[in-house]
């Protein structure tokens, strides 16, 4: 089995979900699509899945390797433009070839923005992964709604649920706010928060009060965080009770009592646990927030509502059809296990297919989307019917040091343009 992925974090959702949908005892290779968001080896670490191989390639190396190559399964953990060069390209280097391996492709965490966009775009693969019942029948309803074949979409769950359900108040009593790297993405609303966090800490110095932060300082995941929190809590002089925190989520969530966010997927790790779960309302509940994906969770609360004590309490039938605690436990103990038990199935017929399979049949195509497809192909050096164009990179070979040290520096100063040099430019545009 393969796993390609293009972040930390979908790296993290595709390798847990190989191991999840695989009908046996798997070797797992990992490919690391070369780009801004290419993950460091700390943040593998931390993601903590091992796989047998794991290197970094272009889309013209990996193509090339799916060429010459075999397995029986392949998961695209891209984002929604990657996965579409993909299957155009994979369906070119597969030409005539009878044994191809299963796709599969989905979504990471919580889907509320650009849901035709990134379905449509992810539309040809064997098999598109809801995480919930709710997600399978809007995916549903969106294929068949363009005339597109919706029988690829298949019901899952989230593959990094898991831990043991809370069972009490800790030693100290543990809030712990869960930041994203995009949202909110000014300022004003990140300072905002962080004050209001710093302050909760003051309020409650009996508490330990903890900022989440999925990346150290220079890292990148799976979206652009121009204002990391690290930055912007320098200004302040939290109390002895605040601190900042990394690591594996599950873990953090192991001591914690209350789980605050904006929408992070984190919420619904932590309602699967039966965790007291906040879904912040501060600064309004709105679809570029990603909040509104929660109404009618019970779970929508403001700083002011934390601050007097207020603990909310999960809607059960909402957060069944999320495909969390679905066995009405706070584990969902009984009904996550057999969460995959379709998506295997469904894979073990693809691959005792008599004659194989046959090529992928995207929605997109050059009459389909003449106007939109081959831009998504050529940002991933593709031609329009898939094949490789001539210059395009390649990384036949382990780079010389030189190289390295290029590719770093690279990549250090366009991560230096996007948290220091684009917010001063912003700023000075606003004047």
């Amino acid at each position: 089995m393969a796993v390609l992925a293009d972040s930390d974090t979908r790296w993290k959702w595709g390798a847990l979900t190989a191991n999840r949908i695989a009908p046996r005892e798997i070797r797992l290779d990992g490919f690391l699509l070369r780009g801004r968001a290419t993950p460091t080896a700390r943040q593998l670490g931390e993601v903590g899945v091992r796989a047998d191989s794991l290197r970094e390639v272009t889309a013209a190396e990996f193509l090339r390797v799916m060429r010459e190559e075999s397995c029986d399964i392949l998961v695209l953990a891209l984002v929604g433009g990657g996965v579409q060069a993909m299957l155009h390209g994979l369906n070119r280097a597969w030409e005539g070839r009878a044994d191809r391996p299963v796709v599969v492709t989905g979504y990471v965490g919580v889907v509320y923005e650009k849901l035709a966009d990134g379905l449509l775009l992810r539309h040809g693969a064997d098999l598109v992964l809801a995480n919930s019942r709710q997600d399978a029948d809007r995916f549903r309803a969106v294929y068949e709604g363009v005339g597109a074949d919706a029988g690829s979409v298949t019901e899952v769950a989230l593959p990094f649920l898991g831990g043991a359900p809370y069972s009490g108040e800790h030693a100290p009593y543990t809030v712990v706010f869960a930041a994203q790297p995009s949202v909110p993405d000014s300022r004003r609303d990140r300072t905002y928060l962080l004050n209001r966090l710093v302050e909760h800490a003051r309020r409650h110095p009996g508490r330990e009060v903890l900022l989440k932060l999925r990346s150290r300082p220079g890292e990148h995941t799976t979206h652009l965080e121009e204002l990391p929190y690290q930055k912007l809590v320098q200004r302040l002089d939290p109390p002895a009770n605040f601190r900042l925190v990394y690591g594996h989520m599950g873990e953090v969530l192991d001591r914690t009592d209350l789980l605050v966010t904006v929408s992070s997927t984190a919420a619904l790790e932590s309602l699967h646990r039966g965790i007291p779960t906040v879904v912040l309302t501060d600064l309004g509940v709105r679809e570029a927030l990603g909040n509104h994906h929660f109404v009618g969770s019970g779970c929508l609360a403001s700083w002011d509502q934390l601050d007097d004590g207020h603990l909310p309490r999960a809607d059960g039938e909402w957060v069944a059809r999320q495909g969390v605690a679905a066995g009405g436990t706070p584990s969902g103990e009984g009904t996550y296990e057999t969460a995959f038990d379709a998506a295997r199935e469904r894979i073990g017929d693809l691959l005792g297919r008599p004659g194989g399979l046959p090529p992928m049949t995207p929605y997109y195509t050059p009459v389909t989307a003449p106007g939109y497809l081959p831009g998504i192909l050529a940002r991933h050096h593709l031609g329009p019917d898939g094949t490789p164009l001539p210059g395009a990179p390649a990384a036949d070979r382990e780079p010389g040091p030189v190289r390295q040290i290029v590719r770093r520096a690279a990549r250090g100063a366009y991560r230096h343009g996007v948290q220091r040099v684009a917010p001063v430019i912003r700023r000075m545009g606003e004047l």
